[in-house]
């Protein structure tokens, strides 16, 4: 969900949304020195870069680059490997050979978290253009609170090499204090919808300006946070989007399951079970009753250390920030009873129908437009706790339906803790992989998915054939 980073203090304040305006002008800036300008060739290498506008954007500047993945980004300074520093195998293979065009840039906003570029500017934005395109586009939101490159080595690599553009938002707002931006509560994650909606319009525009012939397919996908953002997207604009793919998607419903349903009893119990002791047992069982999965104890130190205890805080403070007065985002690591708007003792059922109306606002339904699949690890610990009975019925449908959801056993959130687990866990992303080519498979020739299961894990499987491949129908 969010990185663990420190925590300040400044006052709320509305974002930029209202001041969104299509008469914003667009600004191409110079190219850098580690790009290199491309003739207006009708076709061929970089095409029309001169000619491209991102509808509605503040500011852009089009590169032409000899390699749009991670292997040539990262040397010239088009990606950032701090925003997906720890999502990913080490042993992830990177593809090449895929030159194009990249678009930087932002929207119209007024907060100012993101300071890649030195642009100090939310509502940042990257466009990837390659030269042999397929007729796709992959448009995509960040986890956590990442900035717009952090599903570049787990997604965008993938996704360029199979000829698909790809865009992706930074959300609107970054950090571990995103809830500072906005003016009322829920207003931040509410933004996260606008943004990726505004970019998969200005994106599709994009294509068109870039390959003068028509589109003939978006799908959204993105994991965690980005997850979720599938969801709402197909459930709220289905008619920008052919599919998706859920990836570990975080599921916020007005009357639960969401984080505040679960993460409280995390800050509560474990403490008590990690002392060891009498009390020890019944706190586990407390765990288990929250929806964490039975055996995966040995994942609760890294959890409780980096993720459940930051991450109530700070979405408690953008959902409910009159829990704990005056203070901003509670107080670290507190036991229950000991100080005042302690969130290891939030009771959400107990809040105000204004809490609950703050998370309906960007809650999901389930009534989704366009095919959608749902890949979930068996062992995860953050945001989704497949313990908790309404995940596995968070679209009701006849059989046959829209919606295939997948349980990876062994799997955990973070792709990266199978390096220091790899005799316990299995990374997710050949299975989003799978995911995605199942998709494709299903839209262009009416195939469908199996039907929903649990994916176990084959027997004797080492990590390298793991990470090669992942069967959706074993």
């Amino acid at each position: 969900m969010v990185l663990p980073l420190g925590v300040g203090r400044a006052p709320r304040r509305r974002t930029g949304l209202g001041a969104l305006t299509l008469a914003a002008v667009a600004v191409l800036l110079p190219s850098p020195a580690t790009a290199r300008p491309a003739p207006d060739a009708p076709d061929g290498h970089c095409a029309r870069l001169s000619q491209l506008r991102v509808p509605a954007a503040a500011r852009q500047q089009a590169d032409c680059l000899d390699e749009l993945t991670t292997a040539g980004t990262a040397a010239t300074g088009h990606t950032d490997p701090a925003d997906w520093a720890g999502l990913t195998p080490k042993n992830l293979a990177t593809p090449t050979g895929v030159p194009g065009i990249q678009i930087d840039g932002y929207f119209p906003d007024t907060s100012t978290t993101n300071t890649n570029h030195g642009w100090n500017h939310d509502a940042q934005f990257v466009i990837r253009l390659p030269d042999r395109w397929n007729g796709g586009l992959v448009v995509a939101g960040t986890p956590g609170n990442r900035e717009q490159y952090a599903n570049d080595r787990a997604i965008a690599d993938w996704v360029l090499a199979r000829g698909y553009a790809y865009a992706a938002t930074d959300k609107g707002n970054t950090g571990p204090a995103f809830y500072r931006d906005g003016s009322r509560p829920g207003d931040a994650v509410a933004e996260w919808n606008t943004r990726l909606t505004q970019l998969t319009r200005a994106a599709r525009a994009s294509v068109a300006q870039r390959y003068h012939r028509p589109l003939e397919r978006t799908l959204v996908t993105g994991m965690s946070n980005g997850g979720y953002l599938v969801r709402w997207q197909l459930e709220n604009h289905p008619e920008l989007y052919d599919g998706g793919v859920d990836w570990e998607g975080t599921l916020w419903r007005a009357e639960g399951p969401n984080l505040f349903t679960f993460l409280p009893a995390a800050l509560r119990d474990y403490p008590t079970y990690a002392a060891g002791g009498p009390a020890a047992g019944q706190a586990r069982e407390a765990l288990l009753r929250a929806g964490f999965p039975a055996d995966s104890e040995f994942l609760w130190p890294y959890h409780h250390e980096v993720y459940w205890d930051l991450t109530q805080r700070v979405y408690r403070e953008e959902f409910d920030p009159g829990f704990d007065g005056e203070k901003e985002a509670g107080t670290p690591y507190c036991a229950p009873g000991t100080v005042p708007g302690c969130d290891a003792d939030y009771d959400y059922a107990t809040r105000s129908s204004g809490v609950h109306a703050a998370v309906e606002r960007i809650a999901l339904t389930g009534r989704i437009g366009k095919p959608l699949i749902t890949i979930q690890a068996l062992s995860t610990c953050c945001c989704l706790p497949p313990g908790l009975r309404r995940v596995r019925a968070y679209v009701r449908q006849r059989p046959g339906g829209r919606y295939r959801y997948y349980r990876i056993e062994d799997g955990t959130h973070t792709d990266a803790l199978v390096d220091t687990f790899p005799d316990r866990l299995r990374p997710l992303l050949p299975c989003h992989r799978s995911a995605f080519t199942a998709l494709e498979s299903w839209l262009t020739t009416g195939h469908r998915p199996p039907a929903n299961h649990t994916v176990v894990r084959p027997a004797g499987a080492d990590q390298a054939s793991l990470l090669a491949e992942c069967r959706l129908d074993g």
